[in-house]
C-alpha cells in the first residue's frame, strides 16, 4: 500500500473491478477547499495564479489501470482500454450525483490525447504546461455534465450502471473466496505479546504512540503497557536520540 498526505483529508476513491472481481482501476477525489496536489505539489503548473478553491470543484488524482491485467479483448475503440472509460464515467457520474460541478486534474500529455481519443476532452486548462522530472505536466478541467458522461459511454459501447451493488459484491466474494474472513483466534496471551512485540520494536515516537494506541484498544492490560513504556524515561530518551 502507497500513501500521501492527502489520504489522511478523507477523499473518495473509485475502485474498478475486472468481471473476475480483481482490481484492474483506481482514482482519487479530493476537495479543493483545503490542500490538494495542484495547489501544494504541482504549483508551479499555476504560474503564481492562486489555486481553484470551491466546494464544488474537486480534484482527480491517482488515475491508474492495470493494463497488465487486461488482455485484448478489455481493450476499446481508439486503443483506450474500456477499463479506463468505465473509470472515467464513474468517477464524472459519482462526481455530478453528490454535487460536483466540475473537476480538475494534473496529468501528461499522453494523458490528455487519451481523454481526446475517448471523447473525454477537457473544457478547459489551468496555467500553463511545465516540465516535471522527466515528463510534461498541465492542469485540465472536466465538468461532471450528463453530456460528457454520455460521451464517454458511447465511446466505450457502455451500457448499464458502472456501480457493482456491494452487497452482490460481498457475498460474490465470499462464496469465491470462502476462507478470506477466516482469520484465527488469537488468545488473550498472544495479543498481549504481539503488543508488546509492537512497543519494543517502535523506532520513533510516532511509532511507539501508535503500539500504545494499538495495546491501550485491545487490553485491558494495555493500560499498564500504556504506562510503562510512556513512563520509561531511557526508552523514550532512547527513541529520541536515534
Amino acid at each position: 500500500m502507497e500513501i500521501d498526505a492527502f489520504d489522511a483529508l478523507d477523499p473518495v476513491y473509485l475502485v474498478g473491478l475486472d468481471t473476475d472481481d480483481r482490481v484492474v482501476s483506481c482514482v482519487r477525489l479530493l476537495q479543493t477547499n483545503g490542500p490538494h496536489m495542484l495547489a501544494d505539489v504541482f504549483s508551479d503548473i499555476l504560474q503564481g495564479q492562486p489555486p481553484l478553491r470551491a466546494p464544488d470543484l474537486w480534484e482527480s488524482t491517482r488515475f491508474c489501470v492495470d493494463t497488465e491485467r487486461l488482455d485484448a479483448q478489455a481493450r476499446g475503440p481508439g486503443s483506450v482500454a474500456r477499463a479506463t472509460s468505465e473509470l472515467m464515467s464513474a468517477t464524472l457520474d459519482y462526481a455530478r450525483r453528490c454535487g460536483i460541478s466540475d473537476i480538475v486534474t494534473v496529468i501528461d500529455p499522453i494523458m490528455n490525447r487519451v481523454l481526446k481519443r475517448s471523447d473525454n476532452a477537457p473544457c478547459g486548462y489551468v496555467g500553463d504546461t511545465v516540465q516535471m522530472g522527466k515528463t510534461k505536466a498541465l492542469a485540465a478541467l472536466l465538468d461532471c455534465t450528463q453530456e460528457r458522461i454520455a460521451r464517454v459511454r458511447e465511446f466505450a459501447g457502455i451500457t448499464g450502471d458502472v456501480f457493482v451493488d456491494e452487497t452482490a459484491l460481498r457475498a460474490r466474494l465470499v462464496t469465491a473466496h470462502p476462507t478470506a474472513n477466516a482469520y484465527p483466534s488469537l488468545t488473550r496471551d498472544q495479543l498481549q505479546q504481539y503488543c508488546l512485540e509492537q512497543l519494543g520494536a517502535a523506532q520513533s515516537l510516532r511509532d511507539l504512540a501508535a503500539a500504545i494506541e494499538l495495546a491501550n484498544a485491545v487490553l485491558p492490560a494495555g493500560q499498564q503497557a500504556r504506562q510503562s513504556a510512556a513512563t520509561d524515561p531511557a526508552r523514550r530518551s532512547r527513541i529520541m536520540m536515534e
